[in-house]
């Protein structure tokens, strides 16, 4: 067990992204079986969307680094809000604390990234896949990887988690996002329940809705509890939500990853008052 721990924290990075190609793929081609698509039309979404790991993973790749600096930077210097919590030093409340404030982190940076005017024109490269699918989780705009992944350094250095800590958290978040996106939703009944902690695929497909006040809802990371405690959580039936982002509708627009990659740089008519902001 010390063995396999020890190559974990020396090899995070490449585990995360070995955990993160066997669980894309995997549910690529459960997708494929179970869902009404065709092969055909999954390849062809597929390709609007598998490019983005080739701009993203070696920006995710280089960042890491400084994460891990930023982290080893914190514990030596014991410095982070984890060490103004009360018995911190029992691993219990040291890890659940930690997850907790990190999955805050993120939660905070999905809303800033959809209130800020600059932000959200990455953003929205993301939420312009009029087909949500799991391939839909690597549509990352790379200037995004970079503002996340900055942020991720900020929320460390705020923190002061140690390194087992992120891969834990990473790990979570990875299975998060994945499923998230998946083609996939659950029953009501078991929906229902799941949804009064983490976020749920169905949860997630209405944040994918074209539309606000939808786009605008459901921002958690892993839990729910953030949108519950902060009024934007929301539920939407599956025959009423529809993906995309209501200014980026033109299939050809968002199905060429040259295009994609256009966006934000392009003008484009905000329908109505409807901007996030």
């Amino acid at each position: 067990m010390n063995e396999i721990r020890a190559f974990i924290a020396h090899h995070e990075d490449e585990v995360q992204v070995a955990l993160y190609a066997i669980l894309i793929i995997s549910l690529w081609f459960a997708e494929i079986f179970l869902s009404k698509n065709t092969a055909k039309s999954k390849l062809k979404h597929l390709r609007s969307n598998v490019f983005f790991i080739f701009t993203g993973l070696p920006i995710q790749l280089f960042f890491t680094g400084f994460v891990i600096l930023i982290s080893a930077w914190d514990n030596r210097h014991h410095f982070g809000l984890i060490n103004l919590i009360p018995y911190h030093t029992n691993p219990w409340v040291y890890y659940i604390s930690l997850f907790l404030m990190l999955d805050l982190c993120e939660y905070t940076y999905h809303v800033v990234m959809h209130k800020t005017e600059f932000l959200w024109k990455f953003h929205l490269v993301h939420h312009s896949d009029l087909h949500v699918d799991v391939s839909t989780t690597v549509r990352e705009h790379p200037c995004e990887t970079v503002v996340r992944t900055c942020f991720l350094m900020l929320w460390v250095f705020i923190c002061g988690p140690l390194l087992s800590v992120l891969v834990l958290r990473q790990t979570f978040q990875t299975f998060a996002n994945i499923l998230g996106h998946t083609e996939f939703r659950l029953s009501e009944r078991v929906n229902k329940y799941a949804s009064l902690v983490f976020i749920t695929p169905n949860l997630h497909h209405v944040h994918h809705h074209y539309q606000l006040p939808y786009t605008d809802r459901n921002y958690g990371d892993v839990l729910s509890i953030w949108d519950r405690l902060f009024g934007t959580y929301a539920n939407l039936d599956k025959e009423h939500t529809h993906f995309g982002i209501d200014t980026h509708m033109d299939e050809n627009m968002n199905s060429k990853f040259g295009n994609i990659l256009k966006i934000p740089f392009q003008k484009f008519e905000r329908p109505g008052d409807q901007f996030h902001s």
